[in-house]
Parts: structure tokens; sequence; C-alpha cells
């Protein structure tokens, strides 16, 4: 025997050539082997000795039973072996010495030396599963000392079936190390030539089934040289199956082989004939030291059996050694089996189970492998379990008392806060959500009520303190050393498995049997009890997650739980699961959840992306195990316990494979099994596994389902639950991929025999999305491919079964194993060229979390789901429309602001010339606008390429946005045609003005020259020479007359006229001569104007009709006074303007009604429209009157003569004494001239630059999207306390928003002189235009100045307007008068104007920054500020049916009208129709509630407020967000229910009383929660 140092430099030499040195003893974790990386993920042949401990436990982790395969290195020692002499004795020993060669027992030994102790658990089970055998006592190496593997053998759990149970058909299920299983004991003595280990091996094999449990010399690496696992002892079982026919024993056997002769290994040999049933001695002969060891042995009659193996040569000399040791002993020939060499080992192997056979009913010789640690101590062996001593006694303290009671009892006393109180919890909570159980009650009230009870119950189980179990379970947890904590929580699980084994038997048969008779009382009541005798380590967890959750959230750090979300992030990251969803109660403790990750995502430092895997399926289909086997994870499988819910698992990915995933985790989720066959009886089954599904699936990037094709019915169930939930999915913006696993299927050829079986899946799936579209109210959905990107080839696996026989002697189908590989292989390579913007850390993964759970707890999902990612997305989202939106407008703006003055400064001012003109500047219009359209659409494309922002959430909202781009389109298309159109008639109407002014120009300007002659001969004085003028002016002057006064009364009538082209009013228009009575007074609704259904015409209950018809008036009498309001506050911008009546004002008014009448279409009819408009056109014809009749009178000729007239007379003096007038008329064309085009550009300018200030300036932020601007304007009515602000608010919402903007941005204005700063900044950008263009107009085309005389003053003039034709119009009349026989030349005229340009614009700025008429200015700018804004921030107009709550939906193409927060339907004016009293309910709880309601649209039939879509379509009504996110609105209506009433003309509503207890602060609050305000 080799001494001890010897061997220590042995095992070190051999685990330093295995690369496992540093790894020694006990360093290799578990944890470091569920990692995702390139190691864990490597398919590559082993081409060196240091790959091959990791490829054997990467295979093994597979549950791949080639792994012992990797012991041999692939290289070409057979092919050059074939070259050699085959004879040659050379070709069979040069092997066994080669530096490469590892025999996989050794293999084994290093790699349990050092893995610690949870990765030694997870090696022997993976290595039962694979059947093979597992260490029973471990050598350290130098074969002195070993090691009792107790503890690495606990987690092994074997289901079999003795003979005795066949006919019952029960089994036995339990722990291996606690079974009362015989040990049978093989050894051999030195000189053996037969194979213990082949022997073993057909003992234990069973009918066809040829185990290789145990590694020998003629397996691959068997015959190689060991090096360090002698001693080594192996253990395996034979389980029997029940089958009297195949099973070799009626009973469980366990084998133990010792590895080595018993010679070496005399401690492990005492202990092993200690510890068995029988002793198995293989030998060729007994040499003396063996001699000795045979015979100390005690009890040899009943426990040692000698099997010899009979050789021929040295035969007599060998038997008589036998026989000597035989007779010392005493021993019976019975106890001896010689193998002669005409027998076979198959055959021999038979005779040696008969002898086994008798033995197996020896009770008292049968020793549990729990109870061997005393007979190894003893020995001086050591016991693994002893380090774990402390834990399990921690263990035992925490469940002592289970033996003393019942579970069920120990549960409630014990884990208290998951009994009924959180299962009420759970029900009231899905109550609220469905409003099923309210019955008659006021749906406030009861909703108040269940919200009572829940602050109740949460009170209740916050002032529960945490049981002595608990208390122990948390301080034994809360230890910093891990391995300790995975010790207790192995212990924890051990004993737990164990009593819920024992006591779950019973009930599990009488369930069984119950499902059987289909007694759905019954089964209820057994699934109840199942549920209330479980009782594993989740329930601890459960629990402290519970103390957790219902905990102060004011808790300080110091105290007992504010540790606990830290403790359990720590053991997520170790690997251990995290339940997500409570089964058993269907809840989620959603603080303690987002607590736990948060704190997860504070210990990576934030680097949580996370890909979600979730695999579903029916009951006890392999969900769990193929989640194991791909990532070499520990689900529960197979346990006495009933698990309900879904648990979490999270897997670090390594370093090197983040970039490439893209991830930093993987997260697992695992799931309880569809279609439970016991439970598909009960009445909510589907409901549950909809929600389950739904849930599951919307937190997934991938879904692995599994399809049994083998039952048609159970498959159909589950296609289309998965079906309903991948629809849902769909509708919300979540798009997972959907890999369908079909399971024992097998075959080269599978994949191709399936095409038909996957065509028909196809079929299901189409049918069965048909049947969820129907029932989600998606008729446009058909296909499954209509709701998921499917592959019939990619998205489908075969996958063989996973046993290679018959349980519980199959070993896991390689097949399988490699199957499941590829798949994963395949999602990961899938995962990597998937660079979406769909990756979510762990903050946006619980929020999604939230969201999907709130709206799964509603009856109808789609229509439910809210949630604050989405809104954020859709909020970011038009934000940045917006302000494309604004630039498309601003761009067009400008042209458009161009192309005005281009048509007003053209040469030829002759209609057909002018018409030309313009209508190539339309056509140039159209290609601007079709440009910025197709900017905009590239702008929004590529934001939906973007890999931020999670776009994928509102992917569905993307036609809308492309809609609302060509409705923006068409919107621009018609106004610029209308300013166009205007700014013809503009032109028309000042050419008009022109002629006028220059036929009485000339005629005064021949007066003054002939004034002039007159008086040249005389010596006048200045005074005689102005009374002259003056006598003059007045004779010339005399008959001057007025611009002609237009017919506008008669203008809008026939623009009244052509809008009822095709309607049939021609005889009413033709009787109306003038609009002179129309419009004043108040309009009345006559019963006339009511519509008239053909339900109505029939009607015989007279009365019904009345009512039903004065219904119908009295709100089509406050539908029409709000058009004529917002129309009549139209009319009234236009008007105040300095502009001439156009023809496009009247039709721009009308389309408004239009617009307006277009929402309420079902109300009225023509008559109504025509008596309407009719009406305004009245108001209308007063107001653009008034406005003509202004312009007339700043356009009069006579006017603007007398304007002229100190020019005039001051050119006269200047040319009768002959003096310079060029300091005098430069200033002049500039004040006559350049200042009212410089004020009409700063007009123009202005309406642009000031919504620019605005939108980005500090109030930006309330403008940005419609959502902002109903927080911003609900917070300062809230805060300004004025009923009378809330009434215009809700009855007449435009006129207030638009009086709000305009207050705004009077406010903003006034604000540090904002609009000075404005009008300066626009001035000197077109005071440098205008001094840029003088210098660059003072000389000739050739860049050389201008003769300096008087003609080139014209020159110098026409210059200026030729390089000003886009930026002002300079009057012609104008300068013609104020150039009147200049006596200047043109560079002292040039300097003259330059230098009063200058002095224009300090003038100007003074003025300005003088200037306070902010109100004046806004009103007569051309584009008003007000309007922009109000576009940017109104939307379609359209207000909720029930509560008048305006739409916030971005653009006005948007198919679905939505708000954030809406309002008791009262203060939308509905009013109960029995007590008069206004309705105090929330529209967002009505329509998920039971309750019915009627009013116009219904006629007056009552309508499930469910079903509101039959009749509002384009509305969807979300549930609030929260309890408190309506507060706002409920303490208004309760703080003004008396004015409201009063108001309405109604009885005040009875509002419940909790909501008299919101305060202020909490209304606001509210607020801000409803708009995801932080």
């Amino acid at each position: 025997m080799m001494d001890v140092e010897d061997d220590s430099s042995v095992l070190s030499s051999f685990l330093s050539k295995l690369g496992l040195e540093d790894f020694y003893p006990n360093k290799l974790t578990l944890r470091s082997f569920l990692e995702i990386n390139k190691n864990s993920l490597s398919e590559g042949v082993v081409s060196s000795v240091k790959e091959i401990p990791w490829c054997f436990l990467r295979k093994l982790f597979k549950i791949n039973a080639e792994c012992r395969s990797c012991t041999q290195l692939s290289n070409n020692d057979d092919d050059e072996d074939d070259e050699n002499d085959p004879l040659s004795l050379d070709c069979y020993t040069a092997g066994d010495s080669a530096d490469d060669n590892i025999n996989p027992l050794d293999l084994t030994v290093a790699l349990f030396l050092c893995a610690d102790s949870c990765l030694q658990q997870e090696m022997a089970l993976k290595m039962s599963m694979c059947q093979f055998s597992v260490p029973l006592l471990l050598p350290n190496g130098q074969n002195t000392h070993s090691t009792l593997m107790l503890w690495a053998l606990r987690d092994i759990v074997k289901e079999w079936r003795p003979h005795d149970l066949a006919e019952s058909r029960g089994f036995v299920e339990n722990n291996i190390v606690q079974a009362d299983i015989p040990v049978f004991s093989f050894v051999r003595l030195k000189n053996c030539s037969l194979s213990k280990s082949q022997v073993l091996n057909h003992i234990v094999s069973r009918g066809q089934q040829n185990h290789t449990m145990f590694i020998h010399r003629e397996m691959e690496g068997g015959a190689h040289a060991r090096k360090i696992a002698n001693g080594l002892v192996e253990v395996c079982w034979f389980l029997p199956d029940g089958n009297s026919n195949l099973d070799r024993f009626p009973k469980p056997v366990a084998f133990a082989n010792l590895r080595g002769d018993i010679g070496q290994s005399i401690t492990q040999f005492s202990f092993l004939y200690e510890v068995s049933t029988a002793t198995f001695v293989f030998l060729d002969k007994v040499e003396e030291n063996e001699h000795k060891i045979l015979t100390s042995l005690q009890d040899v009659k009943s426990k040692l059996f000698l099997v010899v193996n009979h050789k021929a040569e040295n035969a007599k000399e060998d038997m008589k050694s036998v026989e000597a040791t035989m007779e010392e002993l005493e021993l019976p020939n019975r106890n001896v089996k010689v193998k002669k060499s005409r027998i076979n080992v198959a055959e021999f192997s038979k005779k040696l189970c008969e002898l086994i056979k008798p033995r197996l009913s020896d009770a008292k010789s049968i020793i549990r492998i729990e109870n061997m640690p005393d007979k190894a101590v003893d020995l001086g062996l050591s016991v693994d379990e002893s380090k774990t001593d402390k834990q399990r006694k921690s263990a035992e303290e925490v469940i002592n008392s289970i033996g003393k009671q019942s579970i069920p009892v120990y549960k409630i006393q014990q884990l208290a806060l998951q009994g009924d109180n959180w299962k009420k919890l759970s029900k009231l909570e899905c109550n609220e959500c469905r409003m099923k159980d309210a019955g008659d009650s006021n749906l406030e009230d009861y909703k108040s009520q269940l919200q009572a009870e829940k602050q109740r119950i949460r009170k209740e189980q916050s002032q529960l303190k945490p049981s002595t179990a608990m208390r122990s379970f948390i301080e034994t947890l809360s230890t910093s050393d891990k391995e300790r904590r995975d010790f207790f929580l192995k212990w924890m699980k051990f004993k737990l498995n164990t009593d819920s084994r024992d006591k779950l038997t019973e009930l599990r048969n009488r369930f069984k049997e119950q499902c059987q008779k289909k007694d759905v009382k019954l089964i209820a009541e057994l699934d109840r009890a199942l549920v209330d005798s479980s009782l594993g380590i989740e329930h601890y967890m459960r629990e402290m997650g519970l103390i957790y959750e219902f905990s102060s959230q004011s808790s300080s750090p110091a105290d007992k739980v504010s540790h606990l979300p830290g403790l359990a992030a720590e053991m997520l990251l170790d690997g251990h699961p995290l339940e997500l969803l409570d089964g058993d109660a269907s809840n989620i403790p959603e603080r303690w959840v987002t607590d736990v990750l948060m704190e997860l995502h504070r210990k990576v430092g934030q680097r949580s992306k996370l890909l979600v895997v979730t695999v579903l399926g029916v009951q006890s289909s392999g969900k769990s195990t193929l989640l194991n086997t791909m990532f070499g994870v520990q689900f529960t499988v197979s346990s006495g316990r009933c698990t309900r819910g879904a648990y979490m698992l999270f897997l670090r990915v390594g370093e090197d494979m983040r970039e490439e995933l893209n991830y930093d985790f993987i997260v697992l989720i695992d799931t309880e099994g569809l279609k439970s066959p016991q439970l598909a009886q009960l009445e909510d089954s589907y409901e549950h596994d909809n929600q389950l599904a739904t849930f599951v699936i919307g937190l997934s990037d991938i879904t692995i389902i599994n399809v049994a094709m083998e039952n048609s019915t159970e498959m159909k169930d589950v296609l289309q639950i998965a079906a309903h939930a991948f629809l849902r999915m769909k509708e919300i913006g979540k798009k997972p991929v959907c890999h369908f696993v079909h399971q024992n299927v097998a075959g080269v050829s599978a994949h191709e025999k399936t095409m038909t079986e996957r065509k028909y899946l196809l079929d299901q799936l189409n049918e069965m999305t048909q049947i969820a579209a129907e029932m989600e109210n998606q008729s446009s959905i058909k296909a499954f491919t209509d709701v998921l990107d499917y592959d019939i080839h990619k998205n489908n696996w075969n996958i063989p079964g996973l046993w290679l026989g018959t349980p519980p002697m199959a070993p896991v189908n390689t097949g399988y194993s490699e199957a499941v590989a590829d798949f994963k292989k395949n999602l990961l390579e899938t995962v990597k060229g998937d660079r979406s913007d769909k990756l979510s850390r762990i903050p946006e993964f619980l929020e999604w979390m939230r969201s999907l759970w709130k709206a799964v707890k509603y009856e109808n999902f789609i229509f439910s789901f809210r949630n604050t990612l989405a809104a954020h997305a859709y909020d970011n989202l038009c934000k940045e429309f917006n302000q494309w939106e604004w630039e498309f407008r601003k761009e067009i703006f400008s042209w458009q602001k161009e192309a005005e003055l281009e048509i007003l400064n053209a040469d030829k001012s002759e209609l057909h010339y002018v018409n030309e003109f313009a209508e190539t500047k339309k056509k140039q219009a159209l290609e601007k606008i079709v440009q910025q359209q197709k900017i905009m659409k590239q702008k929004l494309e590529e934001y939906y390429k973007r890999k931020d922002r999670h776009v994928h959430l509102i992917e569905k909202y993307k036609t809308e946005f492309f809609n609302n781009i060509t409705g923006l389109e068409n919107e621009i298309q018609h106004s610029v045609k209308n300013t166009l159109d205007c700014a013809i008639e503009l032109k028309q109407s000042l050419k008009q003005v022109q002629d006028i002014q220059r036929k009485h120009r000339e005629l005064i300007e021949d007066q003054v020259m002939k004034l002039l002659n007159n008086c040249k001969h005389h010596t006048l004085s200045d005074e005689e020479l102005t009374h002259e003028f003056e006598k003059m002016w007045t004779q010339v002057t005399a008959n001057v007359s007025g611009l002609k006064e237009q017919d506008i009364s008669a203008r809008i009538l026939n623009q009244l006229s052509k809008n009822f082209l095709n309607h049939n009013v021609n005889e009413e228009l033709q009787n109306i001569k003038d609009l002179k009575r129309f419009g004043k007074g108040e309009f009345e609704v006559k019963a006339e104007h009511v519509k008239r259904g053909k339900v109505n015409a029939v009607m015989n209950f007279i009365g019904k009709h009345v009512w039903w018809s004065t219904e119908t008036t009295r709100e089509l009498q406050i539908f029409a006074n709000n058009v004529i309001d917002s129309c009549t506050r139209f009319v009234e911008d236009i008007a105040k303007t300095d502009a001439d009546y156009n023809d496009c004002f009247t039709n721009e008014l009308l389309e408004k009604v239009s617009e307006f009448l277009k929402k309420r279409s079902n109300l009225f009819n023509p008559k109504f429209e025509f008596d309407l408009k009719l009406h305004m056109c009245g108001i209308a014809s007063r107001e653009f009157l008034r406005m003509h009749r202004k312009f007339s009178a700043k356009m009069d000729p006579k006017v603007q003569l007398e304007s002229f007239k100190p020019q005039y007379l001051l050119d006269f003096l200047d040319l009768f004494k002959q003096r310079d007038d060029c300091q005098r008329k430069a200033p002049n064309f500039v004040k006559l001239c350049i200042r009212p085009a410089v004020e009409q550009y700063i007009s123009t300018s202005l309406g642009l630059d000031i919504v620019d200030e605005i939108l980005t300036g500090s109030h930006s932020a309330e403008y940005s999207t419609r959502s902002l601007f109903q927080y911003n304007i609900q917070k300062e009515l809230l805060l300004k306390e004025d009923f009378e602000s809330f009434v215009k608010y809700i009855r007449k919402y435009e006129i207030y928003v638009k009086d709000w903007i305009f207050q705004h941005i009077v406010q903003k204005m006034s604000e540090d002189k904002t609009l000075s700063k404005l009008k300066n900044k626009t001035l000197q950008v077109i005071v440098q235009k205008i001094t840029e263009a003088t210098k660059k107009a003072s000389k000739g085309e050739d860049g050389v100045q201008l003769p300096d005389n008087q003609e080139n003053i014209t020159v110098l003039i026409n210059n200026m307007r030729k390089y000003l034709i886009k930026d002002i119009s300079i009057s012609e009349e104008a300068e013609k008068t104020t150039l009147f026989k200049i006596q200047s030349t043109c560079h002292p005229f040039t300097k003259c104007l330059i230098k009063s340009l200058s002095d224009l614009n300090e003038q100007l700025q003074k003025e300005f920054s003088n200037s306070d008429n902010i109100t004046e200015t806004l009103n007569k700018l051309p584009l008003k500020p007000q309007d922009e804004l109000f576009k940017r921030v109104f939307g379609c107009g359209l207000q909720c049916p029930f509560c008048k709550v305006p739409c916030e939906a971005g653009g006005k193409e948007h198919t679905k009208h939505h708000a954030a927060v809406h309002r008791p339907q009262g203060l939308g004016m509905y009013s109960n129709e029995d007590t008069e009293k206004l309705v105090e309910t929330l529209c967002t709880t009505d329509v998920h509630s039971e309750q019915k309601f009627k009013n116009t649209d219904t006629k007056w039939e009552w309508h499930p407020y469910k079903e509101y879509t039959t009749y509002y379509p384009d509305w969807h009504i979300p549930p609030d967000s929260s309890i408190e996110a309506s507060d706002y609105w409920k303490y208004v209506l309760v703080k003004y229910n008396d004015r409201f009433a009063q108001e309405y003309k109604a009885k005040p509503a009875d509002v419940p009383e909790a909501w008299r207890r919101i305060t202020k602060e909490q209304a606001l609050k509210g607020l801000k929660d409803a708009f995801n305000i932080k």
C-alpha cells in the first residue's frame, strides 16, 4: 500500500491534469453551473483533458446519459492501431499508460471531491436519473479515509410499485435514503477475473433493458487504470414496476459496489458488511491476508456469499484456498456460487438473483441509508451530513409542532397571514374589478365598502405578529453564510416533503376516486383539503413575503422586516425560485415582489435586462422537466404536494455572453399545469387557466407550449387558452415568440411525417383564434398568424419521450436530452439575432406585471388593460408627434406668408394674371405639403424603429398616427387654399382702392403743379402759400367719394345656399331675402327638429313618446347652445382682425358647424341643421358687416388722401422755395411706406414666434401632450376653487380651453416684457433685411453704384421691392405720393434712407417697450397663437358619452377615444330617472358591472353598461388605474354637490361616505397618479 503522501500527490497530480486543482476541496458551486455562458452552451468536441470535467457536467446537467463518454478524447489513435500488426501485444497494452486516458470513475471521484454540497446533491440526482450508480462512500483520494455521502443522496426521490400493490395500482414514492430497502454489497478479492460490475448490470437489468449502471472494463474508458477511485463505493437501486413477468425482484433492492479489492479498502468493506443484508465476495482464490479478513467476519452464514470464477489453469489450487476458507467459516455450500466457463454472465446473474430474492423479506437486516452514519463513525469514516447538523436542528425547530397537530391547523397557527384573510383579500380585489355581487347596492357605495373591508383585512394582517416558526425560519435564513442557508433550506425541503408524502397519500387517493365519480362538490372539497394539507418551503417563503407585504410602509431600516427583500434577492441570485403568483389564493403580493426585484436590480448595479421564458401545457406533460433539462435547474417535478401558481427563477448571463445575447438574466417562469383533469370539472377552471395563461404569456418574451397530440380534447382546450392569451397580448402591444413542443415524437423522419399533424395544429390554432377573437370582440382577426409571427416549420419542435424504456428503471432518453439541447441552442441563437426594443429591465418588468395582473382580474381583459409603460410610450410618441406637427405647420406657415406677399406684390394686377399666379402658388403649396408630409411620415417610421421607449407597446397606434399625418395634410391643404384665395380677393379689393387713390392722387398732383406755376411769379409768405394750398385742396377733394359698401348679408346667404346645394331647402332659401332677423335672441329647439326613428313612428304608448321627445329636445337644446357659443366665438375672433370680409370665413364657419353636427347626427333631422346654420349666419352677418365697415373706413380714399395732405403741402412749399427735400423725403418714405410694411411683417411673424416661445419656454410641458394639458388645467381648477369655472369646463369645454390658453398666453407674454422682446427680435430681422436690400438695390446688376441722379431713386425703390418681394409689400401709391417731385439725387437719398431705417428701428423699439395692450395685439394677429395651441391640445374634441370627460388621444384620426380619468356621471348631467338625483357612479365602474343605462342613443331602452361599445364603439373606457385615481372628481362632486344639482335642475347625488373624507390634497394626489405625474 502506498503511503499517504504518495496518495496525496497522486490526487493532486490527477486534479491538476483535469484542471480542477483550484476547485479542491469543495469549491465548485452549483450556481456557477446555472450561469448562461459560453462554457455552458459549448457543444464542441472535447480536444483536451482539461475540457473533460466541463463536458461531463454540461451533459450531465442536460441529463444526457452519454456524458460518461466525454472521458475519452476524440483522436485518430484507433486508425493508427488498425495499421499496426493486429496480433502484436503492444496494440493492447500501449494505450493503458497513455497520459490522456481517464477512467470515468476517477472523473466522478474528482468532481465529487471538488463540488460543494449543493452541486454534489445535484450531480447525484442527475446521475440517478440517468440510471448511473452514485457514490455511497467517497474516497478522499488517498484511500485511507472515506466519506459517507448521505447528504449527497438526500435529494433522490424514487417511485416504484412493489408486487403487493400491483393489483390496487398503488405506488410508493420515497426519498431513497429514508426508504426501507435492503442493501446487497458486491466486493472482490485481489485475484478476481470476473467483472462484478458487469454481473451487477445484468442483475439490475429488466427484460430487454440492458443497464450500464456500473462502469466495467468492457465499457468505454472502463479498462483504463484507476488513479483515485479505488475505495469508492457506488450504490444503485432496482425498483419494481409491478409487472411480475419483467421485474427481477418483487421489492426494491439496493446494490453497493466497492471499487478495488477489499485488502486495500478494509474499512469500506467492514462498513458494507455491517450495513448490508448480504455481501457477495467475487474471487478466483483466497490469499492469506484475505483469508484473515474473511474469517474475522460475523454472521457469515446469513450474510456472506462467495462468488468463485472457475478457471482451467490452477483450478485445483485455487479451489483449495476457497474450500479452506469455507471450512473455517463453516460456510454452507448454498452460500457459494461457482461460475463455470461454459456459463455466460447473463445466465450466471440469474442464479445470483435467486440467492437474493429469499433475503428481501428479512426486515431485521435492513438499515436505511439515513441510519448508517453511526456505523460509519464507529469505523472512522466521515459523514458529509454531519456539517449540516446545526441547520437540521434549526429546520426541526421550525416544523417541530407539525407532528403534534394536523397540517391545516399548523398552517392556521404558524402561517396565519396566508390564511383565509389573504384569500378574502384576493376575492375582494376581484369583486372590485367585476362588481358581480353588488346586487341592488349603489355601485360607488359598494366599491367603498369593498375598499373599507380591504383596509380592515390589511390592518388585521398587519397586526398579526410573526409566529414562533416564522421567527425561527427568518432568523436562520438571515445568516450571511450562504452554505448554511442552503443547508437549512434543503433540510426544510426534505423534512416537509417527507411529511407531505406521508400525509397526502390518502387524500390523493380519495381525490382520484371522486374524480372518477365526478362528484363536483366533493372534488372541490377534496381539492381544498389537498391545498390546506400541502406544506412546503414555498409556504414559509410566502409567509415571509406576506409579513413584509403587510408590514408598515414606514418601517425603519433597523426593524426586523426591512432586510427581507434584500435577503430574498440574494436567494434569487443564488438560484432559488421566487413565488410570483400565489396559486392557492390567486393573488400577487405586489409590494413584496416589487421590493425583492428592485433590491436585485440594485444589487446587480441596475444591469437587469431580462429575457423571460415560460412553459405552458397540460398538467404532468413534462413542462418542468423540459425547463430543468434545458437549463439545468430544479423546478419541482414530482412531489407529495399540490403546487399552484407561478414561480420565477433567475439565471445570470455570463460576462462572455452578455453582449451577444443582449440580456443580463434569463428568467424562467414555471406554472401549474393547465386543464388539470381533476379540476376541469370545477366551474371556474377555464377562467383560472385563462387568467394564468394570459398573465404568464404577458410576462414572457418566449412562450413554450407543450402539446400532447395524443389527447385531442385536452389539446384543443390548451390551444384555446393559449390562442386567447396571445390575442390579448397582440391587442395590448406585447408580441411574445411562441414555440410548440411535441413530446414523445421520435424517429429521424418525425419532422416530415408530422407535417400533417403540424398543419392540423395550425388549423386548430386558427379555429381557436377565431373563437377567442369572437369572445374579445376582435372581428378583424381570423387566423393565428394575424396574432403572432408563426412559422409551421420554425416554431414546432419534435422531442422524443423522456424515458428510454419503462420507469422506474428506465434512464432518461439521450434523444430527449439532445433534442432539448438543440431546442435551447436554437432559442438562444434566435435571441442573439433579435435586437428589438422589447428589452425590459426589472422596473419595466414590474410595471408590466402590475398592469397585467390588474387587467386579468377583469372579465374583459383587453378593455381593462392599462399600463404605465404603454401610457408613457404613448405620451412620448405624442410629444414627438406634436413637435413634428408644429414643425410641419410652421414650415407651411412660413411658406404661406411669403406666397401671400408674392401675390400682393405681383407686378400685373389684371385678374386673370393674378389667378394664374395664385394657381401656380397652389401647386407649389401642394408640392411643399406633400414633401413635409413625407418628412413627417419618415420621422414616424424612424421612431418605430427605435430600440428604446418601448415602442413595441404602441405598435397598434402606428396606423392611427399615419392617418393623423394624412388628416393633417388635408387640413393644411384646405387652410392654404383658403388663405391664398383670401390673398387673391385682397389683391383685387386693394386694386380697386388703389385705382381710386391713383385717380385722385394724379388730380391733386396736377393741381399742385398748376398752383406752383401760378404762385411762381409772386412773392408769398409761408402763410399765404399755405392758404392758397388749402383752397386748392378743398376744391379738389370735395367730390372724392368713399368705397362702396358690399352686401355682406347677401354674400353669406349665397355661401349658405352653396352649402345646402344637395339638400331640399331651396324653397326656404328663396324666401329669405336677407339675414337681418336671424341670429337674434336664443335659438330654440322645437319638436320638429328631433329625428324620428322607425321605432317611434309606430309607437303606441303616447306618453312614453312624449317623454322621449321632451328628453331628446332638452339634450338637443344643450347641444345647439354649445355649438352656437363655440361658433360665435369663432366669428368674433375673425372679426377682431383688421382684414376685410372674405367668403372663406363663412365657409369655415359652416364647416365648423357641420363638424359639430356629425358628432350627434342621431338626434336631429335636416330641418335642425338648416335652422341652426341659418341662425349662425345671421350672427355672422352682423359681425362680418362691422368687420367690413372697419376695413372700408381704414382704406377709404378720402381718408387716405387726407393722411397725405401734410406731405403734399410740404412738397409744394419746398418746390416753391426750391429747397433740397432729401432730409424730409427719406424719413417720410420710411414712415409712410416702410413702417406699415415692417409692422405687417411683425404682425404676420409674431403668431409663430409666440407659439414657439410657449412651446420652448418654461411652460412647454403643459402643451406637450393632451394628457399633461388636462392635468395642468384640472390642477388649476382645483386650486382656484371656482364653481362657475368647473361648470364652464364641463359644459363648454372648448370655450373654456380657448379662454384658458388665451389668458395663459397673455400672462406669459406680460412676464418680463416677453411680447416686446419677441417684437424687437423680429424687428431686427426685417430691418436688417431692408437695410441689406437697400444697399444691394443702390447698385446695378453689375455691382456698380447707381449714377447719382433723380431718376435712379425710382430704380433704387424698384430694386428694393424686387429683393423684398417675399418679405414685405411696399404700397405703390404711398411710394409715389411720398416721392412726388423729389429734388434729391440717388446717393444722398440712399444715405438718408439707411439712417431713417435706423431711426425707425429705435422708434419702434421704444414703442414696443411702452406698449402693454397684449390682448389687442393677440386679437389682431393674422395667425392667432391661441388657435394653434388649441389645435395642439384639443384633439378630436369628443367627450365621454357618460361623464363628458374630453378625449385625450393623439391626433384627430384615432380610432379609439380615451381619457386618463373619468368622472361621476352626474357631472356630465346624468340623473336617475326615478329619483331625479345626479348619478354619482363613475362610468369606469359601471362599464365593468352588471348595471344598465338608457339615453337618446339607446332610444331610451335599457342597455348593459358592459356592452357600451354597441353604441359607442369608438370609446375605450378602462377601469381606473387605482381607487384613488378618481379622487379628484369625487372631491369636486362632494364639494359642489348642491350647486351642480341646482345648475343641472336635478337633486344632489347620494355620494358614499368615504368620498366625504377625501381631502383637497388627496384629490390632487389622485390627479397626479391618474396622469402618471411623478
